[in-house]
């Protein structure tokens, strides 16, 4: 076994944090720990972890997870679990490679030759769906997600929900299905009227419906809905999944792999949903590395149901997309609603090292976008 010589990190455009792992014999792995709108954050994070496992057995995946998340005496958050979910990555890239296997192999096999996905449309302010629906449909998808809102107030008016249903209806009309993101945007006394305006329209999923701390609304939302509930995204363990599947709030969980530890946490959080009879459809609006750690995950679980990519999202527009900084971005390519199965060794992806240098020298972080409400008051993202 060889001991870890270097970790890395690299800021890179539009929104990434992606991290180098390289052993004493040369080998390397690629993860991601992106965390958007807090970069510096987890960069911060990362120096301290470095020095921590500098010298660790690099096959020891579980113990450097372990000890990372327990070592500190504070553990968990969107911090930390990023910064680990870089480490962890890396280490099973690192690892599979040198084996010459997927990591899939790693993980019990694969149950599935091809994955469902969807891509994004509408933008934060969404607009002109059918145009962008029409062209995600040209270019082989089956399905997509879109904002449900803009900005809306805690009580606003009833009719300002009534363009989300058009959006959807526009979409349905084209064959396509479509998963509606609240996005945490809508508080309670919103979100149970558009819950109701848009089931006639049958969309795929409503998506964090409210904030995911208020666990007992979104649950009471969930007993008067037929709609399947779907969240996760800000979710950063399996302890803070079990809550949601003990409560039977939640019908899809939408993991992210940079924010819950890695692909160690993912496939536990997997199993735990699959317990709860609950589809797991991660989320993943990020970079390629990101979506090729999903991907190793999504292959091997039961529960599988769809997975989130976000090729031409509107935050990589006029910079680099999902295609970039890999030598082999034809493995994106989807095909009747399916992409293929990643069958290289490691994440199955060959990241272009030399691109990540020369686009990180000098980027600058991503900063959240925000809502103020006529008032002057702060609204929800």
């Amino acid at each position: 076994m060889a001991k870890i010589k270097s970790v890395e990190y690299f800021r890179v455009p539009p929104r990434w944090l992606f991290v180098k792992i390289t052993d004493e014999d040369g080998g390397v792995g690629w993860g991601e720990g992106s965390l958007e709108g807090h970069t510096q954050a987890v960069e911060g994070c990362l120096d301290a972890y470095t020095t921590r496992i500098v010298g660790m057995e690099a096959d020891d995946i579980e113990h450097i997870w372990q000890l990372l998340y327990r070592f500190g005496f504070y553990c968990g958050g969107p911090v930390m679990m990023s910064a680990l979910s870089g480490i962890d990555i890396a280490l099973w890239d690192l690892k599979a490679r040198k084996l010459g296997v997927p990591i899939h192999q790693l993980l019990g096999g694969k149950l599935r030759s091809k994955l469902k996905v969807y891509a994004w449309i509408g933008g934060d302010r969404p607009d002109d769906v059918e145009i962008q629906a029409k062209g995600r449909q040209d270019q082989g998808f089956l399905a997509v997600k879109m904002n449900a809102t803009e900005d809306v107030g805690w009580m606003d008016t009833p009719s300002a929900l009534d363009s989300c249903v058009e959006r959807l209806k526009a979409v349905k009309n084209l064959g396509m299905d479509a998963g509606i993101d609240f996005h945490g945007r809508i508080h309670k006394p919103m979100a149970k009227q558009l819950a109701k305006l848009l089931e006639p329209h049958r969309p795929m999923f409503i998506e964090e419906p409210l904030l995911s701390e208020n666990i007992e609304g979104i649950k009471n939302l969930s007993q008067h809905t037929p709609t399947p509930i779907a969240l996760g995204e800000r979710l950063h363990s399996r302890w803070d999944v079990k809550p949601y599947l003990e409560s039977g709030a939640v019908d899809i969980l939408q993991p992210d792999v940079c924010h819950v530890g890695g692909i160690s946490e993912l496939r536990r959080i997997a199993t735990m949903c699959e317990t709860y009879d609950v589809a797991l459809a991660p989320h993943c609006p990020l970079g390629p590395i990101a979506l090729a750690a999903c991907v190793q995950v999504d292959a091997c679980s039961a529960n599988f149901a769809i997975q989130e990519m976000s090729l031409g999202i509107h935050y990589n527009a006029g910079t680099q997309d999902l295609t970039s900084y890999s030598k082999n971005p034809e493995v994106w390519n989807v095909k009747d609603g399916y992409i293929d199965l990643l069958s290289g060794p490691g994440l199955g992806i060959e990241i272009d090292e030399e691109q990540v240098r020369r686009l990180s020298a000098g980027a600058e972080p991503w900063v959240s976008p925000g809502f103020l409400g006529p008032g002057g008051e702060v609204r929800e993202w």
